[in-house]
């Protein structure tokens, strides 16, 4: 029995050390980084309530107030997004410069959508409805996979590398994990620790215990197992190709002084950004700063911040996390100025699914659907907030069910494939990537014009 490296990466996909599988017997060369871009997708795991972290600044916003109640801000407490009738959450003040460069804009009621829906088709054909709506997993795969009426098995980040030209080290990189979107079907992720150095366990170059000196050994005759069979020669310059990659990243990812690290700070005060966003943000700074070294002509990156789920407490746990969220934001792309790529990078949040409008009883949000965006790089078209606010009438006919759980009018496949697009993904590829592409390119409908 033979088996192929497809299906063999089928069965090991995921893990740091075999992630290099996916690129075995492919030649690799010097990538050309003339036209290098970059895309960051940030996301928030738990349903990001972004109805606070963009908010109506004209006469909606007593509706606003009367509407969200035990959750509501002060109107004087927004951080106003100059030239539009909105402002953002308060915590959001160090992205202000980023708006006034023109490098922020926000996405309005964006959400996973199987096909454009109106209240009436809502409530009368569910098999309109994406699967499993307001659960977690579920919501979490679609945004992640872009199917939404079936269980993905690989993600739109992957797809959009497996049509990209091969290199020694995967462009695709993930700093929080193993996650859909970075699955292929011939393509597989380089997985990076937000801290520390990828480690092997067990080996020391310079050891002279013998038991350590035997397993080396043991590791370098496996490296060359072609007499031994397909699958264990497949299986050993996996291994050696993943020790190899984990080599060069540790280069770049360990080395004591880079041009980024300096602005991961704190805007107000000056002191190093140490939660977990920011350190993933700087190990993709830096993963971007050694782009010519690497040979990447362009690169992808999955990063993100859990804790979004607030049933409970939801404007003190916002308070902290929006303000970790938008200080590691500002150094990213304060490090991309410094390294004269703001125009080249574009970093984009993600989540599960928006929130209830309604304060619940405990001063927090229950599980929704459509949901607020930010996109951040200096390619974008300034000073825009697209899409369309919800009518905030608690069911009313954007309100799936009777206290704010808005219909999206924005499918993630109009956001994401802006997206896509500006990262050079061709028009005969956007079926590929984004599986229901056609219902969302045509009749009216298409990609957000986010960029300019």
């Amino acid at each position: 029995m033979t088996i192929s490296r497809r299906e063999l990466f089928r069965l090991v996909a995921g893990s740091t050390a075999v992630a290099a599988m996916g690129q075995m017997g492919l030649a690799s060369a010097m990538a050309d980084t003339s036209s290098y871009r970059a895309m960051v997708g940030v996301f928030l795991f738990g349903g990001n309530d972004a109805w606070n972290m963009v908010v109506p600044t004209d006469g909606r916003f007593s509706t606003y107030t009367s509407q969200r109640g035990s959750v509501a801000l002060q109107q004087s407490s927004l951080v106003p997004l100059t030239g539009t009738p909105f402002g953002l959450h308060p915590s959001f003040a160090s992205l202000k410069p980023a708006w006034d460069d023109g490098a922020l804009s926000v996405v309005l009621n964006t959400g996973t959508l199987f096909q454009p829906l109106t209240k009436s088709l809502y409530t009368s054909q569910p098999a309109l409805r994406p699967l499993n709506l307001m659960s977690h997993e579920d919501q979490q795969n679609q945004w992640q996979s872009q199917m939404m009426r079936s269980r993905g098995v690989n993600g739109f980040m992957g797809r959009i590398n497996d049509r990209a030209p091969k290199v020694d080290l995967p462009p695709l990189i993930s700093i929080a994990g193993s996650q859909l979107a970075l699955i292929g079907d011939r393509s597989s992720p380089l997985i990076l620790p937000s801290t520390g150095s990828i480690v092997r366990n067990g080996y020391s170059a310079t050891s002279t215990d013998a038991r350590v000196k035997a397993r080396q050994l043991a590791l370098d005759t496996f490296a060359d197992a072609s007499s031994f069979g397909q699958m264990t020669d497949l299986t050993g310059k996996g291994m050696s190709s993943a020790y190899a990659q984990a080599v060069a990243a540790n280069t770049v990812i360990s080395a004591t002084t880079s041009v980024v690290d300096k602005y991961f700070v704190n805007p107000t005060t000056g002191v190093t950004l140490t939660s977990d966003i920011s350190r993933q943000l700087l190990r993709a700074a830096r993963m971007i700063e050694a782009r010519d070294s690497l040979g990447h002509a362009k690169q992808t990156f999955f990063v993100s911040q859990g804790g979004y789920d607030t049933h409970v407490g939801q404007l003190a746990t916002h308070t902290a996390i929006y303000a970790d969220l938008a200080n590691a934001l500002a150094g990213f792309y304060n490090a991309m100025k410094a390294l004269g790529l703001q125009n080249n990078v574009t970093a984009f949040t993600m989540s599960d699914f928006g929130r209830v409008f309604k304060g619940n009883s405990q001063a927090g949000t229950d599980h929704a659907w459509g949901s607020n965006h930010l996109v951040l790089g200096a390619a974008l078209a300034k000073g825009k907030v697209h899409g369309r606010y919800p009518d905030m009438t608690f069911g009313g006919p954007e309100d799936s069910a009777n206290d704010g759980r808005w219909i999206p009018s924005i499918a993630t496949e109009e956001y994401i494939g802006a997206i896509a697009q500006w990262y050079g993904v061709s028009a005969a590829d956007l079926p590929y990537i984004f599986p229901n592409w056609s219902t969302w390119n045509g009749g009216g409908r298409g990609p957000v014009p986010l960029f300019g």
